[in-house]
């Protein structure tokens, strides 16, 4: 294989890649990125067996040449040192040569490395990700609803479903929910999908979708998803991103979302993030994070205590109460998750009771929830 690439380029494949490259596998040629070059351009792959990224840099963008392929050929490089190497290098092109035994020739500039490669013939080969289960999202919508439902997966593989952001589509809506039994988020969205593609269990890693919200980028571009059997495929212009599916039946969360509520708070966002996170300041010394909201109908107050570390108050006067006044406790950290994704200037908070789920909703945003289980005081 020989090839000449622009720097730029070279880099910005790898850093597309790196993220799937496996960092405890005993297997060596997964700490690798395999480059193949053929006469569409030179095309990078990494994966842990878990999630797969395929990227293709191809000879040309727009008229203007990016990649030279002057002999076909492939080879794997471990992903540390390519990766280190590449971005130090001087020049504005890098020139790639694999010669016998997978030696490889790195040049640009002045500078010259040479690196012993692996053979890409033991290097696992992708999925091959069948089906008429396609539906396309904008690339910025996919990220938020990433961003706005994985921080409620669950960490611990006690019950692996949790673990994962369960997928649902009907009728064009695309649904994703997230618990880890501690608390939930959902979030909604209209994609474009065939009248007739439904599906109700599809659980895809949270760790995975972590990986995916990094590659999507902030725009209005669609991307497509395949859904497979035991496999989801992303399609983002010439990168494609597989992740593996979890097995089981996630568990029917319809039943613990409450349908009324009996105390309603309308507050700023910004101003009501400031006081938590002043009261988890103390709160995080105890064993529950714990922050109390004693809410009247004039004024929130927000106090937090800790044996060791003393007590804390402040009061929000400028809410809107709908309903009974109530006083209820909960973990601080997990509200300040939920209140880190929320991009409204104001959010509803319904209660139903001091020892009941109380759900956090955007007010010009209905496709977003999240419910958080309160922490009894008494």
């Amino acid at each position: 294989m020989k090839i000449i690439i622009l720097k730029n380029a070279l880099v910005q494949a790898i850093q597309n890649v790196h993220k799937a490259v496996s960092s405890k596998s005993t297997i060596p040629v997964l700490s690798g990125i395999k480059m193949a070059a053929d006469e569409s351009g030179l095309r990078f792959t990494a994966t842990d067996l878990e999630i797969g990224i395929e990227t293709l840099v191809p000879t040309l963008i727009d008229d203007e040449e990016i990649v030279q392929v002057k002999e076909a050929g492939a080879i794997v490089l471990s992903a540390r040192f390519f990766g280190e190497i590449v971005r130090k290098l001087p020049g504005k092109t890098v020139e790639i040569e694999v010669k016998q035994n997978y030696l490889t020739i790195i040049r640009s500039g002045k500078t010259e490395y040479n690196l012993h490669g692996l053979d890409h013939e033991e290097f696992p080969r992708l999925p091959q990700v069948a089906g008429n289960q396609v539906f396309s999202v904008q690339s910025d919508i996919l990220k938020d609803m990433i961003r706005q439902t994985s921080l409620a997966v669950s960490s611990e593989e006690i019950r692996p479903v949790l673990t994962g952001v369960l997928f649902t589509l009907k009728n064009g809506n695309l649904k994703f929910v997230a618990t880890d039994s501690h608390r939930l988020a959902t979030r909604e969205s209209i994609v474009e999908a065939p009248p007739e593609m439904e599906f109700t269990n599809v659980i895809v890693p949270g760790k995975s979708l972590n990986e995916l919200g990094r590659l999507l980028a902030d725009n209005d571009v669609l991307v497509d998803v395949v859904v497979a059997e035991n496999q989801v495929l992303v399609k983002m212009g010439h990168t494609q991103f597989y992740t593996r599916l979890i097995d089981g039946q996630y568990p029917d969360i319809s039943r613990i979302i409450p349908t009324t509520f009996k105390t309603g708070l309308t507050v700023n966002t910004k101003e009501l993030q400031g006081a938590v996170e002043r009261a988890s300041l103390v709160a995080k010394e105890s064993d529950n994070n714990v922050v109390r909201f004693n809410i009247k109908h004039d004024r929130l107050e927000i106090t937090s205590a800790s044996p060791d570390a003393g007590k804390m108050s402040e009061p929000i006067d400028e809410i809107q109460v709908n309903g009974d006044e109530l006083l209820i406790a909960f973990n601080s950290k997990f509200f300040m998750d939920a209140l880190r994704v929320i991009d409204s200037p104001d959010l509803l908070i319904e209660f139903t009771g001091s020892m009941s789920p109380f759900l956090i909703k955007l007010p010009d945003n209905p496709t977003y929830l999240h419910l958080i289980l309160p922490v009894r005081i008494y």
